[in-house]
């Protein structure tokens, strides 16, 4: 399957929305890489500047925001600061969950190794998740990220005793269950709009998330 390109979708009023590709880094993770990430694409494709707003993971496909004006961006950073973004993803998750639907509300601590653990040092962080699927030897879960910490659904759900499909990083063996990618994808983003109404965005898991999906069926 050749890998899949990034996809605009909304580009108004300062505001670009992407769809970004599972495998390709929102911003540049070492020097050197400063021509592939997803904020270079964009700058290529529209011939000006965008600001980073919010970040996926390299290995998370979905929504992302930039800004195209530096007014736009503090307006944007303010409103995703004070949590009134609403973003769900969708997560395939190894085992199947006790409960249709919990809020896991745990501390998050970096460590220099680059991973993120639970510990009561860490940062307030809490997922809320609902049962949408259950697979044969998984679930897929719609997630509501109520905080934004570093892989905070990818530790949350492994600290749960289910870790991704295709986790690279947390559980064994890895990547977990086999998965030919990470299957966590960010769906919906509903942001506020200077304008008056919120901006809704959805975006459906690509066709490499679903072949996953259906080898589970």
């Amino acid at each position: 399957m050749s890998p899949a390109e990034p996809r605009v979708l909304h580009d108004a009023d300062g505001i670009l929305v992407l769809e970004k590709p599972a495998g390709l880094p929102t911003v540049p993770y070492r020097l050197g890489e400063r021509e592939h990430c997803l904020r270079a694409w964009a700058e290529r494709q529209l011939g000006a500047r965008v600001f980073v707003v919010h970040r996926l993971d390299k290995d998370t496909s979905g929504l992302v925001t930039f800004a195209r004006d530096a007014d736009t961006h503090r307006r944007l950073s303010q409103a995703f600061e004070q949590r009134r973004v609403t973003k769900i993803y969708f997560a395939a998750v190894l085992g199947h969950v006790a409960q249709a639907s919990a809020t896991i509300d745990a501390p998050l601590r970096e460590f220099g190794s680059g991973r993120v653990a639970v510990d009561p040092r860490g940062k307030a962080s809490v997922t809320r998740y609902t049962l949408r699927e259950r697979l044969r030897d998984a679930d897929l879960l719609r997630v509501e990220l109520l905080t934004g910490r570093r892989h905070q659904i990818r530790v949350h759900l492994f600290h749960l005793g289910h870790p991704l499909l295709g986790d690279p990083l947390y559980g064994q063996p890895r990547p977990v269950g086999g998965a030919g990618r990470l299957l966590l994808h960010a769906g919906e983003l509903t942001i506020p709009s200077a304008a008056g109404a919120p901006l809704r965005f959805e975006s459906a898991p690509p066709e490499d998330f679903a072949i996953e999906l259906a080898r589970r069926r």
